[in-house]
């Protein structure tokens, strides 16, 4: 599969999954989805020009991430957890699988397990500058019927890198929970010549809220609250091809609610500040 066809069918796929959305969920955010499906439709205008420009060969990434506790927007949603991931580049277009296993402190009706299919497309629109319009489908097979067993979240992300310092500001919608996330964060690689790697600085801001988070109620049940993340990673090179990765990350959620039509909110005692240690491995070829 060359690089346009990768991009011609992850675009085909964002707009059938959310055309089908649409007639299901009449009352969700409509705007904010047809403005998602243009933003990612506007790669197809130049399908032809590109035609005769020869595609990079295909690559492929596989991970295996250990982390003491999963932690997800500043939510703990798990203990020790396997995460292990594949990933597939066709030029500038991106599918892959994540998946989370908790081995101890398994939350029920949270996420045991977990399998995220996710894609998204790399628009350059400067030197220092790129747009990437993308999805993620979460699937959550174990949990009741209560319970959405599979949602899809649209997102846009906008990418500029500046000195070295790569600053991302990011807007999230799952369609079926009716919840928008707002989210920036930065990235920024600090060289160790001496000791042949890097530190990997990260930190991430976020804020979120839901307005339909439990299936199948009387009345909607809202949910919000704000989040952040500040971590490093070092990564240890193997081979050409493999690195170890040794990161520590302190994640904290706070003024995070859940309400039931009009009754007064309750607290989201999953919003809980962490230390976050992970150590992965990855295989690129």
């Amino acid at each position: 599969m060359n690089a346009q066809l990768a991009r011609l069918l992850l675009i085909r796929l964002s707009i059938a999954l959310m055309g089908r959305l649409l007639t299901k969920k009449k009352t969700m955010n409509k705007k904010l989805l047809f403005a998602f499906v243009g933003a990612l439709s506007l790669g197809t205008l130049n399908l032809r020009a590109q035609a005769a420009v020869a595609s990079p060969s295909p690559s492929v990434a596989l991970n295996l991430n250990a982390v003491n506790q999963y932690m997800f927007r500043g939510q703990l949603l798990g203990g020790f957890s396997i995460q292990p991931s594949v990933e597939l580049g066709f030029g500038d277009t991106t599918v892959g699988l994540w998946a989370s296993k908790p081995v101890t402190n398994r939350i029920a009706g949270i996420s045991d397990p977990e399998f995220d299919f996710y894609g998204s497309y790399n628009f350059k629109i400067g030197d220092a500058m790129t747009l990437n319009p993308g999805f993620t489908w979460y699937v959550y097979p174990n949990l009741s019927n209560l319970d959405y067993k599979n949602t899809l979240e649209p997102n846009l992300a906008l990418n500029y890198t500046v000195s070295g310092l790569k600053v991302t500001p990011k807007i999230y919608y799952d369609a079926m929970l009716k919840a928008a996330t707002w989210e920036i964060s930065g990235a920024y690689a600090y060289p160790l010549k001496d000791m042949g790697t890097e530190l990997d600085f990260s930190a991430t801001y976020g804020t979120y809220k839901g307005t339909d988070t439990v299936k199948n109620t009387d009345r909607e049940v809202h949910s919000w609250g704000n989040y952040y993340s500040v971590g490093v990673t070092v990564p240890f090179a193997i081979t050409t091809s493999s690195k170890l990765s040794v990161g520590w990350a302190y994640t904290q959620g706070w003024n995070a609610f859940t309400k039931v039509g009009t009754d007064h909110r309750a607290k989201n005692t999953a919003a809980v500040g962490r230390g976050v240690v992970t150590i992965g491995y990855s295989l690129s070829f």
